[in-house]
Order: C-alpha cells, then structure tokens, then sequence
C-alpha cells in the first residue's frame, strides 16, 4: 500500500521548472489586465468634460459674456451716481420735479397717479 501512495505523491510533486511556469503566466496575465485597465481609463478621460470638442469656444464665449457683465455693472453704476436711474417710481418723479417737469409728464412718465404728481412736483419743483 505504501508503494500506492508513493507513485501518487510522486505524481503530484511539482518541480521547481513547472511552479516558475505557473508564476510567469499569473504575472502575465496580471500586466494583461492592468494593461487594459490602464487603456479604459484613458479612454474615459478622453471623454472628460475639458477635452469635449467646442469646450474652448464655450470658455471664449463666457470670458465675453462675463466681460460684458462688468461693462454692463459699470454703466449702472455710472447711471446710479448721476441719478438717472431710480429704485422707485416715486424717486424717479421727485427727480422730474426737480427738473421742473409738469405733473401729468411726472405722472405719465413715472406710472403714478396724477394726484401724486401734482403732490411731489408741489413738495420738490420749488426745493
């Protein structure tokens, strides 16, 4: 029985050629997929939002849009300090009345009652 068993341990034995065998192809087949791996991402990064084509004219086009916002911000600004623009109508009527405009014109030109134009163009035409 002895002899049995030896003859099947001497078939299972592996020799040192056959395990370094078996090492290279596990190493083989590990590169293998890292290699594709690698190749996946790459081809997702190629659909990154910054390599999509007309990316650049999309951020040449907001740098004019955010350029003309500033020039836009600066003429309110400027339209602000000389009083030609008003956060009411009834500001923007003490403005006309200042100017010596008549009530109806107030009134037409600001949206406001007739009888609150007589009112303001009375308070401020002679301030």
């Amino acid at each position: 029985m002895t002899s049995t068993a030896e003859a099947k341990l001497d078939a299972l034995t592996i020799s040192w050629r056959e395990l370094l065998f078996v090492l290279v192809v596990v190493l083989a087949v590990y590169v293998a997929e890292m290699l594709l791996l690698l190749r996946m991402r790459r081809s997702k990064e190629g659909t990154h939002p910054a390599s999509v084509p007309g990316m650049e004219a999309m951020r040449r086009e907001l740098a004019d849009v955010q350029r003309q916002l500033v020039e836009v911000r600066g003429e309110l600004e400027q339209l602000k300090k000389k009083g030609e623009l008003s956060a009411t109508p009834y500001s923007q009527a003490i403005q006309l009345a200042r100017q010596g405009r008549e009530a109806a014109e107030v009134a037409s030109s600001c949206g406001i009652s007739r009888g609150e134009a007589e009112l303001i163009v009375a308070l401020y035409r002679d301030s």
